[in-house]
């Protein structure tokens, strides 16, 4: 078990809370209204995969962006005009993920005050700044953490500059999340030690094999949020 007095980094969708759940049922729902008669349904899934990469890496992630993928999804497979009625209804799609109650993962609530006792918690997270912010006002959570950052990017090079800002020493400093892609593999590469809470619904673009931690460092594997309480 782990000393006290480390830092330990939360991921927030789908660490802290669900989250891709209800960006598939919306996205099983516009797949269901666009109603392809050529492309499946996992055809229409891989182009719109693609655009959200496009649309991500234009105007960065949150609700505004996914409403623009679909959108554009639209437009270049439907094989009728996007009519003001079908852009609300698209609308509708995007707007039941932002409406539905916030949604802990187990453990979560009983866990934190536990951690928050021994260590500074911090969450970690990207995103539009001020859906995550209310996210984590509305999940009850935000006592637990000494601060929240909305990353534009979780690159290496912003972990980097976090750990500086947030004096977080790199060996007694842990990011932890379900994302390989943006929580483990550039957290371990920014010279930070890692725990890896896999989740059944991870977000496909999040995908990624997950690195070995350097020497000096260690990547812990975690099967539920309450397992932390083992480590910390």
């Amino acid at each position: 078990m782990q000393k006290p007095g480390q830092t330990l980094l939360f991921d927030a969708d789908d660490t802290l809370w669900e989250n891709n759940i209800y960006f598939e049922r919306a996205i099983a729902a516009f797949i269901s209204f666009l109603d392809h008669q050529i492309h499946t349904p996992e055809e229409v899934r891989e182009h719109l995969n693609a655009v959200e990469r496009q649309t991500v890496a234009a105007h960065g992630y949150g609700l505004k962006s996914f409403r623009r993928s679909l959108t554009q999804t639209f437009e270049e497979l439907a094989e009728v005009p996007l009519t003001g009625a079908m852009h609300t209804q698209i609308a509708g799609f995007v707007d039941s993920i932002g409406d539905h109650e916030m949604e802990l993962l187990p453990n979560v609530r009983e866990t934190l005050p536990q951690l928050a006792q021994r260590h500074r918690l911090l969450v970690v997270t990207k995103g539009d700044p001020e859906e995550q912010t209310d996210k984590l006002q509305r999940s009850g959570l935000a006592d637990f953490f000494d601060a929240i950052e909305v990353l534009l990017e979780k690159r290496e090079s912003a972990y980097r500059e976090l750990a500086r800002r947030h004096g977080c020493p790199p060996e007694t400093t842990w990011m932890i999340g379900n994302s390989p892609k943006s929580d483990i593999n550039p957290a371990l590469a920014a010279g930070l030690n890692a725990v890896f809470i896999p989740h059944d619904f991870t977000w496909v673009l999040e995908h990624e094999v997950v690195d070995r931690a350097p020497a000096g460092q260690t990547l812990l594997q975690v099967e539920r949020f309450a397992d932390l309480l083992r480590h910390f």
